[in-house]
């Protein structure tokens, strides 16, 4: 059983927001982010709020990493397509090194797709992972699953991965950019791609009984917010981290966000509303051990 994703903001009273309008420039972006915000320049329509929200993301340009110019090469096989982990953290808090024989994962995309709430709110669309599933099955996840060959870009990759576990037609979202990379717990390399719904009556959910129980959406804010949080402090290597654990409940329902989804959407928020989260993001830097596999796991 499943509910529609859009009904549920009518029943929920939320604090509106102000959004700043633009952002410092960062390094020059990847091919890959160029291209998706390229083709975002045409194509947005919505509200005045959705516009200045589109035109700041587009000024958002995620730091370089050391595989940047690799894209092309994949030696690191992961047995699962779908992005969920206990786990993630920002690429450049991994000092990696360029050599693909030492390391080189592979790329996954998802979407962190937002639109504006009756209340005014900015929304985040949230999966629950069907329960018959042999790994991660019942957690909460973003859209989104690995890179395949018919794949141009980041975005196609999120977009495509969207309308097959929740029936989003890709034509409803104006992908404006892209976040730094994060590290899954097996080392797959996840590229949080932002789109934004302007029109969400148009979106009709129906999820992908396979892949997924339950469509939902939460407000992106409460991501920054240390309200319903908890953290755990883990080891890796000698290096403490934390992973993150966020409790929401929405029409009797209650669903945990953590791990790797929380992380992104941590991420996610501080960059839509320019402010840090008011808690330790995460811990300092990890090491990647000189031989991985698809065997290597964090904690």
């Amino acid at each position: 059983m499943y509910r529609s994703v859009l009904p549920m903001v009518s029943v929920l009273r939320r604090a509106s927001y102000s959004l700043p309008y633009s952002l410092p420039l960062a390094p020059s972006p990847s091919s890959s982010s160029k291209l998706i915000m390229d083709s975002a320049q045409t194509s947005l329509r919505g509200s005045p709020r959705l516009l200045a929200l589109a035109h700041q993301l587009r000024l958002y340009r995620p730091p370089p990493t050391p595989l940047d110019d690799d894209d092309d090469e994949r030696t690191l096989e992961e047995s699962a397509g779908k992005v969920v982990s206990q786990l993630g953290f920002v690429e450049s808090a991994a000092p990696i090194a360029p050599d693909p024989q030492r390391f080189r994962p592979k790329r996954a995309a998802v979407l962190v797709c937002l639109f504006e709430g009756d209340a005014g709110d900015l929304r985040v669309i949230l999966t629950k992972r069907a329960s018959s599933l042999s790994t991660h099955s019942g957690e909460i996840a973003l859209p989104g699953g690995k890179a395949e060959e018919g794949d141009k870009d980041d975005g196609d990759t999120a977009t495509r991965e969207a309308k097959e576990e929740i029936g989003l037609d890709p034509s409803l979202v104006n992908v404006v950019t892209v976040l730094e990379p994060f590290l899954s717990k097996h080392f797959l390399r996840v590229v949080p791609v932002i789109g934004i719904l302007t029109e969400k009556e148009a979106f009709k959910p129906a999820p992908n009984p396979a892949e997924v129980e339950t469509i939902f959406d939460a407000p992106l804010e409460m991501f920054i917010k240390d309200e319903n949080r908890r953290a755990e402090e883990r080891e890796w290597m000698g290096n403490k981290y934390l992973i993150h654990f966020f409790d929401y409940e929405t029409e009797n329902k209650k669903f945990l966000i953590w791990g790797l989804t929380a992380g992104i959407l941590i991420r996610a928020a501080s960059v839509v509303y320019q402010r840090p989260p008011p808690f330790l993001e995460q811990n300092p830097v990890f090491k990647v051990p000189k031989t991985v596999n698809k065997d290597t796991i964090l904690p």
